[in-house]
């Protein structure tokens, strides 16, 4: 929804374009706002109301004069990103859903989640002035992505504490088949799309690593394996914010919009 919104704005996607790619991820997509303040200044439905349609959202993006999106992936204990928004309802928000989009020179944050099976609802808050990014080049992002899964392969080799199962490999695939693939827009960077596909192998890993503890025999070694899986789990989330705001800052250069 980030780069998609982003290349809108910019005029190198068309509004049905953006639609038509939130598709493979819900057969349904709802607007509302968090809050009768938002609901009011941005004139949309409330959660107990009829929600609107995401081109509702899109009008609504652009008349607050919103210049680009920016992806945030808060979790408890890694809050960067959300800046001063942090302490508000769309940081509380964001941190639950583990993802949020704040848009650039408009008073507007956004959260998705799941209310049910195959609906997304994507609720509004209105924030202040967004914080600024923190930057993490694709490069760095990559180079301490492919690090941190050699560290953690050599931590858990050395702790001996993962049995052989047979199945661990199509459960993995299995979890790669099933995520949803969408399209991106026309000029995304190959290497963007190159990083976002690793770092979606290793959070497949760490799913299957998750779902018996790693084989850990013990609570310490379970310990031990959880503090080994945690930095990989947080290169992952820098690898993702990094290739998203690289595919921004290509569809969004001015010097390419000049040659549009």
């Amino acid at each position: 929804m980030t780069v998609w919104v982003s290349a809108w704005l910019h005029g190198f996607a068309a509004a049905d374009d953006v639609l038509d790619a939130l598709v493979p991820w819900a057969e349904l997509h709802e607007v509302v706002a968090a809050d009768e303040l938002t609901a009011a200044h941005f004139d949309l439905p409330l959660p107990t109301e009829q929600p609107y349609s995401p081109a509702m959202l899109l009008a609504t993006v652009r008349r607050a004069g919103a210049s680009t999106a920016r992806l945030i992936l808060p979790i408890p204990g890694d809050l960067r990103g959300l800046g001063p928004q942090r302490a508000g309802s769309f940081g509380a928000d964001a941190v639950r859903s583990g993802q949020g989009m704040l848009l650039t020179r408009a008073d507007i944050g956004v959260v998705p989640s799941t209310v049910a099976d195959g609906v997304i609802r994507w609720t509004v808050h209105r924030v202040g002035t967004a914080g600024a990014p923190d930057h993490t080049g694709l490069t760095e992002a990559e180079h301490a992505l492919r690090s941190a899964v050699r560290d953690a392969a050599a931590t858990l080799s050395a702790l001996d504490i993962a049995r052989h199962r047979p199945e661990v490999r199509d459960q993995i695939a299995d979890t790669l088949a099933a995520r949803p693939r969408p399209p991106w827009p026309q000029g995304t960077p190959g290497r963007v799309l190159r990083v976002l596909e690793n770092a979606d192998e290793v959070m497949a890993i760490l799913g299957a690593a998750a779902r018996d503890d790693g084989a850990a025999v013990s609570a310490s070694e379970a310990r031990a394996r959880a503090d080994a899986l945690r930095p990989l789990a947080a290169a992952v989330r820098a690898a993702r914010l990094a290739a998203v705001a690289e595919a921004v800052r290509a569809l969004t250069d001015d010097r390419r919009a000049g040659l549009h």
